[in-house]
């Protein structure tokens, strides 16, 4: 199926987006990230922790082949719009709203993976009493780490002089993932124990 965006270029799967992600090795299970965070959302809607879900990509049908009376073939689409963030819900009372992204650097997160339309999202996000964060993984190094979006604001704010989040910073302000069996990756854990250093630096 041919997918154009907006500006009428077409899309190819040379051109990954944030969304696609190539499958790493931790865990040991093969999954990709976001096959990751949609199993733990599953397991948290089954268990009652929390209603999060992945947001659609917004699509434009253009032309729809008929091959056969019963079946109906897309060809043709466009991306509508830009797409906000990854995944979005409800957790303990408090609305969330977060995105995930992969790097393959060892020693920092570039600022290039992320868009200027999902940080102003993510600010507005926080305006509104949101809670926003960003789930970010390094692919060498088979870790995964949830940070404030907070963090990324400071070091987005400052792209003329930083062009990524040092690593050390985001062990250090971060929280890590720890994999799981069930979920494989319980990022819900890692954002009670940011709620919750959160709460202290209050007292």
């Amino acid at each position: 199926m041919a997918i154009k965006y907006p500006n009428g270029k077409q899309f190819t799967t040379g051109q990954m987006t944030h969304r696609q992600h190539k499958p790493t090795n931790q865990a040991k299970r093969g999954m990709t990230l976001e096959e990751e965070l949609n199993h733990a959302n599953a397991y948290y809607l089954a268990t009652d922790r929390a209603v999060i879900h992945k947001k659609p990509t917004p699509i434009q049908i253009v032309h729809v082949d008929y091959p056969a009376r019963s079946a109906a073939k897309i060809t043709e689409a466009y991306f509508r719009e830009a797409s906000t963030t990854d995944y979005n819900g409800i957790y303990h009372g408090n609305y969330i709203d977060f995105d995930a992204k992969e790097t393959a650097n060892k020693n920092s997160f570039p600022l290039k993976n992320v868009h200027n339309h999902q940080v102003v999202h993510l600010k507005k996000v926080i305006e509104q009493g949101g809670l926003a964060f960003m789930v970010i993984r390094f692919s060498k190094r088979s870790e995964t780490f949830v940070i404030w979006a907070q963090l990324l604001f400071e070091y987005w704010d400052q792209q003329e002089q930083r062009k990524s989040i040092p690593y050390d910073v985001i062990v250090e302000q971060g929280e890590q993932i720890v994999p799981s069996l069930n979920p494989v990756l319980p990022y819900l854990d890692a954002i009670d124990q940011l709620l919750l250093q959160r709460k202290f630096k209050e007292y």
